[in-house]
Formats: C-alpha cells, sequence, structure tokens
C-alpha cells in the first residue's frame, strides 16, 4: 500500500514538474531581463546605428512569405472577393462573408504606392514628449500612427504629417459614443489627419464590426479626405503567428507592432518612434505611459516588454532604427 502511495505521490510531482516545464516553455516572457536590465542595456548600446541591407532584406523575404503585407494588409475586393468568408482573427467561431453590402466598401486593391522609401513608425510612448522629433518624422516619405493620438499640442515632439492612422473600435465607442448620435465631432477630429488612410479591424472581433462600418460611413457621407481601409483578419493572424515564433506570447500584438510589421515588409528603411513601455527613461525619470497621458493598457492583452526585445534586436542587427530619446538636431547629426 505504502509503495503505491509513494507511486502515486511521484507520478503528481512529476505531472506539476512537466506542467511547470510547459509553461516556462509556452510563455518565455517570464524568463525576460527586469525592466531596468532593459533600460540599462539600451543605455549601455547608445545612439550608434548601422544600417544592414542584408537584415532588411531578409526580414522582409521572411514577412513576405508568411504573411504577404504587400498584398494582404488590408482587405480589398482582390484579396476578398464576393462570398469569401473572413474570418475573425480575435475570436473563434466568429466570421463575416463578404455580400453586397460590405463588398463596396473595399478597397480595389493595395492603395499603396509601393515600394515605399523611408517610413515613420510612430508609437504613443511617453518617452516622445520633449523629444523633438516632430521635425525627424515629418521628413519620412511615408508616416504610420496608433489609435487616433492627438498631434496639435505636441508637434515639435510627434510631428504633424499622417499617411496611414489606426483606429481600435473601441475608441469609436468611447470617445464618439459608438457614433449611434452625432457625428460631427469625430469627423471634425480626423481632419488633424490629413487626407491619408485610416486603417480599422472592423473583421477582428465582432463588437466592433459595426463602429467601424459606422465610421467609414461617416467619413463618406462628409466627403471627407480620408480613405478608410479595413484590417485584414488573415494578415493580422499571420502576423501574430510569425512574432509568436519570436518570442512574443501575448493574447493580441500591439497595434504598433501590427505596424511594425508592415512596414518591414513594404518599406526600404524604417525608423521607429514613441516605443518605450517603461516607467522611467534612459536617464532615469519616470515618464508616462503615453506622450499625451498616463493610462496604462489593460494587463494580460499585450506583452510590450517582449515586443520591445525583439525590435531592440533589429535595431542592434541594423534591420530598422528605433529611436528612444531625443532625436538629433540636423545640425548634430546621427552618429
Amino acid at each position: 500500500m505504502s509503495v503505491r502511495c509513494c507511486r502515486g505521490r511521484l507520478s503528481v510531482w512529476a505531472a506539476v514538474c512537466v506542467l511547470v516545464l510547459c509553461w516556462f516553455y509556452i510563455y518565455p516572457g517570464s524568463r525576460l531581463p527586469r525592466d531596468k536590465e532593459i533600460v540599462e542595456e539600451v543605455r549601455r548600446h547608445g545612439g550608434a546605428w548601422h544600417r544592414n541591407q542584408t537584415g532588411i532584406d531578409s526580414y522582409r523575404k521572411l514577412l513576405t512569405e508568411c504573411c504577404d503585407p504587400q498584398r494582404m494588409f488590408a482587405v480589398t475586393k482582390e484579396n476578398s472577393p464576393l462570398g469569401k468568408v473572413l474570418w475573425y482573427d480575435g475570436e473563434f467561431y466568429h466570421s463575416h462573408t463578404v455580400n453586397n453590402d460590405t463588398y463596396p466598401l473595399f478597397a480595389q486593391d493595395n492603395p499603396l504606392h509601393l515600394p515605399l522609401k523611408k517610413c515613420a513608425v510612430v508609437g504613443n510612448g511617453g518617452i516622445l514628449r520633449h523629444s523633438e522629433c516632430g521635425k525627424d518624422i515629418d521628413r519620412a516619405d511615408f508616416i504610420m500612427r496608433c489609435n487616433l493620438p492627438p498631434l496639435s499640442k505636441y508637434v515639435d515632439d510627434v510631428g504633424s504629417r499622417t499617411h496611414l492612422v489606426t483606429a481600435n473600435p473601441s475608441i469609436i465607442v468611447k470617445r464618439f459614443q459608438s457614433l449611434l448620435w452625432s457625428r460631427k465631432n469625430f469627423v471634425e477630429s480626423m481632419k488633424a489627419y490629413g487626407s491619408g488612410h485610416i486603417y480599422m479591424p472592423a473583421f477582428s472581433m465582432k463588437p466592433g464590426t459595426d463602429p467601424s462600418l459606422r465610421a467609414y460611413y461617416a467619413l463618406a457621407d462628409a466627403s471627407s479626405n480620408l480613405t478608410m481601409l479595413f484590417a485584414n483578419p488573415e494578415f493580422l493572424r499571420t502576423v501574430g503567428k510569425f512574432w509568436k515564433g519570436h518570442n512574443v506570447h501575448a493574447r493580441r500584438l500591439s497595434t504598433g507592432l501590427f505596424l511594425v510589421s508592415l512596414a518591414l515588409g513594404v518599406c526600404e528603411e524604417v525608423t521607429v518612434y514613441g516605443f518605450w513601455p517603461f516607467s522611467v527613461g534612459l536617464d532615469g525619470r519616470p515618464i508616462s505611459h503615453h506622450y499625451y497621458d498616463n493610462i496604462l493598457p489593460y494587463k494580460w492583452v499585450h506583452a510590450m516588454p517582449e515586443e520591445f526585445v525583439q525590435l531592440w534586436h533589429l535595431h542592434k542587427s541594423g534591420t530598422l532604427r528605433m529611436e528612444v530619446g531625443r532625436c538629433p538636431t540636423p545640425q548634430e547629426g546621427r552618429s
């Protein structure tokens, strides 16, 4: 009897050990360096950066093979004809069949004039505050921004030009009351982004579909200069799998990493600004989560430090450039 009990206990402990090992294998983020260690690593590296054309070409090839961003980043008439089933990437068992109501809303094909040359992907990190990166950002040929950020009060730090800006449906719901009442405030707010594109994940989560479609109609009815693009859920799904294979494990990638993935696939040179998920800057002083507020993201949704580590590796290899401090003036030049 005692032998059986011992064997039973050993089996339980063996099962526990296997589960622990599986946890560490599936969620390597638990083995990430602490935030302070990552900041120290960035500080030690300094500001030197050297372009690596081989690395740039290699990453573009990897992303083209897995995700085909040039053709698939947005839902278009070309990749999503009538009758095509769009499976939501953020929810299981939900889909949308392209019909006569939604098909006319899609662009004919990729609306971006490829290849794009110098691209700037602008996150919303608090590290942008007092960075004086605005002029540097505005010199890019194509500028991508995340989640309808405010610009006018922060032009010196974030610039004023925009070619593509994302809009999470939750913003439409919270900030503009789902566009169920007046749409004037929404249309007026969108004028800050000029005549570029708004990029919305209308087919990622079912509750986000109707607000996204209302945003489309609000801009169309107002004859806005902005063009609405809907993120292709197949692209979002494959990009998520790509980064999971590179040790980014999260319920969902951040909007910023989706944009960086797009940029690496369609741009000749990529510079990233405002990607800094830490509460202190390189000088050790506390900084806000966003350059315009200190509202923290929901826990367990994104894995921002993991994303930063991967982007920092790409920076050190010369595949993209990350600006994580004050931008140099033209007189100062770059190291």
